[in-house]
């Protein structure tokens, strides 16, 4: 069963906090950019409000949350209701598939990998954007999950756990980036991008079909 009680319950705190944590957003946003190809005909899988897929360039969003895709669809993305592990589009229809701090709330991280694997046209990319587990701070999210509005019901994941089931998927090329290297609540201006990963909180990957 998909994850959306937080996100159907407590949307307008979601909206908030990115109003809120204007340098944690925009560091992700850039560090997302770095990877992220011209994303041509691209879908956000686990879209929410299309905080991202708006910025980025991405025409389409999937989202099981009801009140998130009302957002998602006031900001012009053309949104199907739906959960990542069935994606009711057909084979090689994207050249990009976008997931941003969604694979923690997923049922099945193999079958969302998958399928956006299938959705994929040949030489498309998957751009991951996610809490990396292993990192100090993912560490620190790890351990106040439980008093999380949102990360309660998350079940996060490391860059190594990951990689691994994206070559389980069918993805042979990655490419990683880092940053948010403090809390949201504690950053001032931007952080860094680098490459790598291990000591951002965020990390992207791009993985290649």
């Amino acid at each position: 069963m998909p994850k959306t009680g937080p996100f159907e319950e407590h949307t307008d705190q979601y909206e908030q906090w990115f109003e809120e944590h204007q340098n944690a957003y925009q560091s992700e946003l850039t560090a997302l950019r770095r990877l992220l190809p011209d994303p041509g005909f691209g879908v956000e899988i686990g879209v929410g409000s299309a905080r991202f897929a708006v910025p980025l360039g991405i025409q389409v969003g999937i989202d099981p949350a009801e009140r998130m895709l009302e957002h998602a669809r006031a900001r012009g993305i053309d949104i199907v209701r739906g959960v990542a592990e069935a994606l009711p589009f057909s084979d090689r229809t994207f050249d990009t598939a976008l997931i941003v701090t969604t694979i923690c709330f997923v049922d099945d991280v193999q079958r969302t990998l998958a399928e956006a694997e299938r959705v994929l046209a040949p030489g498309g990319s998957l751009v991951m954007g996610y809490i990396d587990k292993d990192s100090p701070v993912g560490q620190v999210y790890l351990e106040r999950k439980e008093d999380h509005p949102f990360y309660h019901a998350a079940e996060f994941v490391s860059t190594e756990e990951l990689l691994a089931a994206l070559e389980d998927a069918g993805f042979g090329t990655f490419d990683f980036v880092q940053t948010i290297y403090h809390l949201p609540d504690e950053i001032c201006g931007l952080d860094p991008v680098e490459e790598g990963y291990g000591d951002g909180s965020f990390v992207v990957i791009r993985a290649t079909r």
